[in-house]
C-alpha cells in the first residue's frame, strides 16, 4: 500500500510513495507523531533528479528488511528540498559542520523537538568502503536512543546553539572599500582560474554564472590589462563549456556540471536554475566579445527550454532527470546519460555519409570517448559523448569540405540525431513550478529580448510572470514557493520574492510596461515585511521560531543560484534609481555593511554580491524613453533602443515611460516631477530620449546616433563617486 506521501504534489516525494517506508511529509501530523511516540526523527532531503538519491532508494528505502527497521525505529519523514529551502539549509548547514562536507540524498536523525544529534548523505546498504552502512547507522541509533537519549538531547541543543552562533552575519560598520574588494576578488579569481581549460579549479567543474556576472563587471572597473583579463577569463570559460560534453550539442541546453576537468563527462541532470543563468551569462559574453558562438549557444538553451521545459500556460518547470530508461521494453532498467550517449555504430547508421565527419567533429571513438578521469566507474564504456574534439575548419579540411559545408553538414546531422534521440525514452521530467526559478528564467528571457530586439523573447518572459500572478500569488499579493497538478503549496521565501522581483524590473526595462515596475515595487514591501532582520539590515532565509525553524539563516554564499541578500540588494539598487527615494538605497547600503565581513573577507565566496557593491559605487545613469500619448512603448527592436540594448552597460538603467511608469515615477510613489512633462507634444510611436543622472537629465535625443554619442560620454563606472559615498 502506498504511504502518507501518496498525497502530495512534489514529484520527489511521489516517488517514494510506494516504498515499504512509511514516509510522512514534514508537518504536524509527522512532527506530533514523533512526539507522541517518544521516537527520534530520521529526515531524507533530497530532490527528483537527483542520482544518488535514486540509488539510495533502490538500496535502502525499497528494501522490506531495512524498512522495517525504519517502521519500528523512527518516526520518518521526506522533503523535497526545492520545496523546502529552508528546511535543506537548515539541516545542510549541520551535516557540514559535522563531517566537513554535504549533499543529497541528506540523512538527518532530530529529535522530536527538531534538533539534529547526527547526519550525513548517502549511506550505502551494507559497510563499504570505510562508509557505515544504512542499517548499521539505524541500528546505532536506536540503540543510542534507548541508552543515551539524554546525551542525544544536549548533544543536539548543544549543536543548534553553536550553529546558531557561527551563522550570524559578519557585518561591517561601513561600507567595504570596493576598490580593496574588486582588486582581491579579481586576483582570487585568476590565481584558481584554469588557464587552460578555462573554469576555477579542478574536477569536478561546476557552473557558478554569478562568477561571470562579476568578471564582466570587472572588464569596467579594472584598470588594464586586469580588466580586459577578466573578461578573457569568462568567454574563454564560457566556449570551453559551449564545446564541451557538459552542453548538449544535440538539444540544446547544460547539464549540471562536468565530473572531469575538461568540460567532457557530465552529470546529465538538467536544471532550470543553470539554463536561466547561464543563458545571461552567454548573452553578457556575447555583448562585450562579439563572439557569434556565445550567442548562439545562449538561444540553444532559449530553445531547450521553451521546447522541453515550459508549462503550456507559460511557467517553467524545473528540471529533468540524469537517468532514462536504457530500452522501452523495460522501463525499470534505468542508466545515468542513457538518452544522450552514442556509440559509434548507432551514430554511423543514423548519419550514413556525414557520419565519419560529425565523428570528427564530436570526438566520437569506436571503444567510446569518456576517459578515466570522467569515467572511472566505466559507466560509459563503448559509448561517446558528443564534444567540439576539434576546429570546424581543422575538420572541413581534412573532409575537403569548405567550412560553411561542414556547418550544413553539422545542421542536418544535428537535426537527424535528435530525431533520433526524441524516440528514446525520456528522463524524468520534474514538472513543478518552483517561483524563484521561474524569476531567474524571466530575466534571462527579456535579457534575450533586448540583446537580440526580438519581441518574441519578451513574450515568453511576460507569460510566464503572468503564470506566477495567476497561480503562485495569493490575493493579498504573497508568494507560494511551488506550484504543480494545479494548485500552489508552501509560502514563498526570499529567493522567490528576490528573483521576481528582479525578472520584473527587467520586463518593465525591456519595454514590457510599467505594470511591472508596479509589481516589483510591491512584492519588495511583502518581502521587507516577511524576511528583513532590522537589527542586522539583511534577509533572512529562514527565522528561528517560524514554519518550524530551529535556526534564523541568513544566505551569503553565492553559488549554482545567488543568495537572496545579493540579489534584493541589486533590485533595492535598481528601484532606489528609478523612483529617486533614497530609503531604497539606504536599504541596499544596510544589506552590504550587513554582509561586509564576507565582502572585505572572502569576496570570491559572494561575487553576486561584490556585483551588488559594484552597483552601489557607480554613478547612476539612466535613459528614459518618453513619446507622448504613445501607449505602451515600443520595445525591443525599436531603433532607438538599440544603443542601450546591444551594448554591455552594466549600470545603465532603462526606463521606458508608458501611463504606469510615469504616475508611478511622479510624487508621492516616486520623486520625479519632471516625468510628467517629458515627450510632451509628440503622439504616436516613441521619438524621444533623455539621458539623465540623479535627478539632472540632458536635452532629449531622437536617433540612435545621438543616444549612442551621449552613452559613449555619460557612462560607466565613476571611480571617485557613488550612490551611498
Amino acid at each position: 500500500m502506498a504511504n502518507a506521501l501518496a498525497g502530495e504534489r512534489s514529484p520527489y516525494l511521489l516517488q517514494h510513495k510506494d516504498n515499504p517506508v512509511d514516509w510522512m511529509p514534514w508537518g504536524e501530523a509527522a512532527l506530533r507523531r514523533a512526539r507522541e511516540k517518544d521516537r527520534p526523527i530520521f529526515l531524507s532531503i533530497g530532490y527528483s533528479t537527483c542520482h544518488w538519491c535514486h540509488v539510495m532508494e533502490h538500496e535502502s528505502f525499497e528494501s522490506e528488511g531495512i524498512a522495517a527497521l525504519m517502521n519500528e525505529g523512527f518516526v520518518n519523514i521526506k522533503v523535497d528540498r526545492e520545496e523546502r529551502p529552508d528546511l535543506d539549509l537548515t539541516y545542510m548547514a549541520f551535516v557540514q559542520a559535522t563531517s566537513g562536507s554535504g549533499g543529497w540524498p541528506m540523512s538527518v536523525w532530530l529529535t522530536p523537538e527538531l534538533k539534529p544529534f547526527l547526519g550525513g548523505t548517502y549511506f550505502p546498504p551494507e559497510d563499504r568502503g570505510g562508509r557505515p552502512g544504512f542499517p548499521a547507522m539505524l541500528r546505532h541509533v536506536i540503540k543510542l536512543w534507548k541508552d543515551d537519549r539524554q546525551l542525544l538531547v544536549e548533544r543536539g541543543d548543544s549543536v543548534v546553539a553553536q550553529l546558531q552562533e557561527g551563522l550570524r552575519p559578519r557585518s561591517s560598520a561601513i561600507l567595504p572599500d570596493g576598490e580593496n574588494v574588486f582588486r582581491e576578488v579579481f586576483q582570487t579569481l585568476l590565481d584558481r582560474y584554469d588557464h587552460h581549460r578555462g573554469g576555477f579549479g579542478g574536477a569536478p567543474k561546476f557552473p557558478r554564472p554569478c562568477v561571470f556576472d562579476l568578471l564582466f563587471r570587472l572588464r569596467g572597473r579594472l584598470d588594464e590589462p586586469k580588466g580586459m583579463r577578466a573578461q578573457e577569463m569568462g568567454v574563454h570559460s564560457l566556449i570551453a563549456m559551449a564545446r564541451g560534453g557538459m552542453h548538449d550539442q544535440v538539444g540544446g541546453g547544460f547539464h549540471r556540471y562536468s565530473v572531469d576537468g575538461n568540460w567532457h563527462v557530465p552529470h546529465f541532470e538538467k536544471m532550470l536554475y543553470d539554463q536561466a543563468q547561464l543563458a545571461v551569462s552567454y548573452l553578457e559574453g556575447f555583448q562585450l566579445s562579439g563572439r557569434a558562438e556565445l550567442a548562439e549557444t545562449a538561444r540553444g538553451i532559449l530553445r531547450y527550454v521553451t521546447r522541453d521545459l515550459m508549462h503550456p500556460e507559460g511557467g517553467f518547470y524545473s528540471a529533468e532527470d540524469a537517468d532514462s530508461a536504457v530500452s522501452e521494453e523495460d522501463a525499470s532498467a534505468k542508466k545515468e546519460g542513457a538518452f544522450y550517449v552514442w556509440t559509434h555504430a548507432d551514430l554511423q547508421e543514423v548519419l550514413g555519409d556525414d557520419g565519419a565527419a560529425i565523428g570528427a567533429l564530436y570526438g566520437v571513438e569506436k571503444a567510446g570517448n569518456a576517459t578515466s578521469d570522467g569515467d572511472p566507474a566505466g559507466e560509459f564504456r563503448g559509448e561517446n559523448i558528443l564534444y567540439q574534439a576539434r576546429p570546424l575548419h581543422e575538420v572541413a579540411k581534412e573532409f575537403s569540405m569548405s567550412p560553411e559545408e561542414l556547418l550544413q553538414v553539422r545542421e542536418r546531422s544535428l537535426t537527424r540525431l535528435k530525431e533520433v534521440r526524441d524516440a528514446r525514452p525520456r528522463p524524468h521530467l520534474d514538472d513543478k513550478i518552483l517561483t524563484a526559478w521561474n524569476g531567474l528564467m524571466i530575466s534571462a528571457f527579456t535579457k534575450a529580448a533586448r540583446v537580440f530586439g526580438e519581441t518574441e523573447y519578451l513574450d515568453v518572459a511576460k507569460n510566464a510572470a503572468r503564470f506566477l500572478e495567476k497561480n503562485l500569488r495569493t490575493a493579498n499579493g504573497f508568494l507560494f514557493r511551488s506550484f504543480r497538478a494545479g494548485s500552489a503549496g508552501v509560502a514563498g521565501f526570499a529567493s522567490d520574492y528576490a528573483f521576481v522581483i528582479r525578472g520584473y524590473l527587467d520586463i518593465f526595462e525591456a519595454g514590457g510596461g510599467g505594470i511591472w515596475l508596479e509589481k516589483a515595487i510591491n512584492l519588495q514591501a511583502k518581502l521587507d515585511s516577511l524576511y528583513l532582520d532590522k537589527d542586522s539590515g539583511v534577509y533572512l532565509s529562514a527565522a528561528a521560531g517560524h514554519h518550524d525553524a530551529i535556526l534564523s539563516i541568513v544566505e551569503d554564499y553565492d553559488g549554482a543560484e545567488p543568495s537572496p541578500n545579493s540579489v534584493a540588494a541589486c533590485n533595492l539598487l535598481r528601484l532606489g534609481g528609478i523612483l529617486q527615494r533614497p530609503e531604497f538605497t539606504e536599504r541596499a547600503a544596510g544589506v552590504l555593511r550587513g554582509l561586509g565581513g564576507v565582502l572585505e573577507k572572502s569576496p570570491f565566496t559572494a561575487p553576486e554580491l561584490v556585483v551588488a557593491l559594484d552597483l552601489a559605487t557607480a554613478e547612476a545613469t539612466q535613459v528614459m524613453f518618453a513619446g507622448g500619448t504613445s501607449d505602451p512603448l515600443p520595445g525591443p527592436g525599436d531603433p532607438l533602443r538599440l544603443p542601450v540594448d546591444a551594448g554591455f552597460f552594466p549600470h545603465l538603467q532603462v526606463l521606458p515611460l508608458d501611463s504606469v511608469a510615469r504616475a508611478i515615477l511622479v510624487p508621492p510613489a516616486g520623486n520625479r516631477e519632471g516625468v510628467a512633462a517629458m515627450g510632451a507634444g509628440k503622439d504616436g510611436p516613441m521619438m524621444a530620449a533623455y539621458l539623465c543622472q540623479g535627478m539632472q537629465c540632458q536635452a532629449p535625443v531622437e536617433s540612435p546616433v545621438a543616444l549612442s554619442k551621449l552613452l559613449a560620454q555619460n557612462s560607466g563606472p565613476a571611480k571617485d563617486q557613488g550612490r551611498m559615498l
